[in-house]
């Protein structure tokens, strides 16, 4: 994998040969959550791979961030690599999708289990509690918080609250719980972000491109509902349910997973080749 810092600051990091592919990570990670994503789809395109801002090798925060700020940097990758294809996750699968509504260059859109709030589902109302305990520090309590609050089916909020941060305290002795209270600050603005952009599917009406929506048969089922009634009203939108899969299937990327994404990137091929090689 190769590594190359554009003007806008940020750092881009492809493998592979053929038309390109950015991938666009999720919320409380980084891109090198998907490596395995990338090294699976790399024998037949160029993936590329950007941290979101506040991340290491990327532009810090200063505050002033919105969802167009994402959008901008995502622009500046697209033109960089010259890639019309784009897949995000989770709160990626957000700033992809707004890409379609604003209109960046792109032929191919797929997603899954993009992170969206469609007539104020999943309700929210955890994103103030959790923006001030990581605005205190507290990162045991703002984890549990999170951790509760994102649970659309409810499971974890209803176990009982020092059951709670007692998960989250064993999660958070991890390398990827480790890594994820490290991100907080990123965090959450974005959640806040996607919050903020609650409305009906019509919303994504005006997306031109191409887009899969995936969502896991055994993630949140707000997924699957999102991705069914925003596929009904994007014209060339359509949605999948992928057997067996959970909310972080893309970061484990079994051959099962990655092969209804390589076909849909593949049905480009033949019309952008939107990337150089690059070595793996």
């Amino acid at each position: 994998m190769r590594s190359e810092k554009i003007a806008a600051g940020m750092t881009v990091h492809s493998v592979g040969q053929g038309p390109g592919v950015v991938v666009l990570h999720g919320g409380g990670i980084t891109q090198s959550e998907y490596h395995r994503l990338a090294n699976a789809l790399a024998d037949r395109f160029t993936v590329h791979l950007y941290n979101r801002r506040g991340r290491v090798d990327s532009r810090p925060l200063d505050g002033t961030e919105t969802a167009q700020t994402d959008l901008d940097d995502l622009a500046a990758v697209l033109e960089h690599t010259g890639a019309r294809t784009v897949f995000g996750h989770s709160g990626g699968g957000f700033v992809a999708l707004r890409a379609g509504i604003a209109g960046l260059p792109l032929d191919r859109i797929a997603v899954y289990d993009p992170g969206l709030c469609i007539d104020g589902y999943p309700a929210f109302e955890f994103v103030a509690e959790a923006e001030r305990l990581i605005e205190a520090g507290d990162t045991l309590g703002a984890m549990t918080v999170i951790a509760r609050g994102a649970d659309s089916d409810g499971t974890a909020r209803r176990l009982p609250v020092p059951v709670g941060r007692f998960i989250t305290r064993l999660f958070l002795a991890t390398p990827i719980g480790k890594r994820m209270a490290e991100l907080l600050p990123a965090t959450g603005p974005e959640i806040r972000r996607i919050a903020d952009h609650n409305g009906p599917a019509s919303d994504y009406a005006g997306i031109q491109a191409e887009v899969l929506l995936a969502s896991g048969a055994r993630s949140g089922r707000h997924f699957t509902e999102h991705c069914a009634a925003v596929a009904a009203v994007v014209p060339r939108g359509r949605a999948i349910v992928i057997p067996g899969a959970s909310h972080n299937a893309a970061n484990i990327a079994r051959p099962a997973f990655v092969a209804p994404f390589a076909e849909f990137f593949g049905s480009a091929a033949a019309t952008t080749s939107g990337g150089a090689a690059a070595g793996a």
